[in-house]
């Protein structure tokens, strides 16, 4: 039998510009209230005694990391398949879920249509199989261990509505937003598949902290 092996996921820190459209092609940094974010984390995740400190190799993943390391005392790995979503066009563009290419792809992915997408961006087609590649060679590289992984918002929710039973890009609205250090508990193995004891929740320490 194999080992069960828990996973906490979870979404970068504050970057310094909240408001715009961040895909892969935008490698920026924290906030200063996304610096505090992650140290506040840092505290959190310390408690939960991981063994296994992961993340995407864009910068706003690797500066929430560090944190995490600094307090737990583990080496930070990277996986750059969990990098963010490729978005062309929306790349600093102001964000929005109401209105032009983000909100069009929604509802298409929403609707079942999942190899749609816009001018130089990733489909949920496209995510999914990278994620899950990505995932599926990381959790065979750690079977059994307590691993912390930090990504982007995107990357949660596709692993969330691919991985889980009883999901898909139907339930995307319901998942809502990921906030900032949003962090999703997953448990499992290769056998029995992945089940969540928590979904999309902020740690206390970093609400805290919310202005």
């Amino acid at each position: 039998m194999i080992r069960e092996t828990r996973v906490w996921l979870a979404r970068h820190a504050e970057t310094t510009t909240p408001t715009v459209f961040h895909g892969a092609e935008s490698d920026i940094g924290l906030s200063e209230l996304g610096e505090r974010q992650a140290v506040a984390a840092a505290e959190w995740f310390q408690t939960l005694q991981p063994t296994r400190l992961i993340s995407s190799n864009m910068l706003r993943a690797r500066r929430t990391a560090a944190s995490i390391a600094r307090e737990t005392g583990l080496p930070h790995l990277i996986e750059s398949r969990f990098h963010e979503r490729r978005i062309g066009d929306m790349s600093g563009q102001p964000f929005s879920t109401t209105d032009g290419f983000w909100a069009i792809t929604v509802r298409e992915w929403s609707s079942g249509n999942t190899a749609y997408t816009t001018p130089d961006a990733e489909s949920f087609d496209d995510l999914r199989e990278r994620l899950i590649t990505a995932w599926n060679d990381t959790m065979a590289a750690h079977v059994g261990e307590r691993i912390v992984i930090i990504a982007h918002g995107i990357v949660c929710k596709i692993l969330l509505l691919c991985l889980l039973n009883d999901f898909g890009p139907k339930r995307w609205e319901e998942l809502g937003r990921v906030p900032n250090l949003a962090v999703s508990e997953l448990f499992g193995n290769s056998e029995t598949g992945w089940h969540s004891t928590q979904i999309l929740q902020v740690p206390p320490p970093v609400l805290a902290l919310q202005p």
